[in-house]
């Protein structure tokens, strides 16, 4: 069954949106870092905290996860600090 749309796996990193998790205070740089990116395809990539299992029981209705999707937290500066790097619809 094909979907409407696909990650392409062999998309690029191209630009950070935002500030880095370092800039905002939210890593020693050590054990890893939540980040929000362009890649060169126009899609997004987000690096957060996996919190799949715990936030799948209580999704709002509507709100599906397919088997190779997961849910992802990371701090709410990150998307803030992004919103000038992210285009008007």
């Amino acid at each position: 069954m094909s979907r409407p749309w696909e990650a392409d796996p062999s998309a690029l990193f191209v630009h950070r949106l935002g500030k880095s998790a370092e800039e905002l205070g939210h890593t020693d740089g050590k054990t890893g870092c939540p980040d929000i990116w362009r890649l060169d395809n126009g899609d997004v990539a987000v690096i957060g905290r996996d919190l799949t299992d715990t936030y799948l029981p209580r999704l709002p209705e509507g709100v599906t996860l397919a088997p190779d999707e997961r849910l992802v937290i990371l701090p709410g500066t990150m998307l803030s600090a992004a919103k000038a790097d992210i285009p008007d619809a």
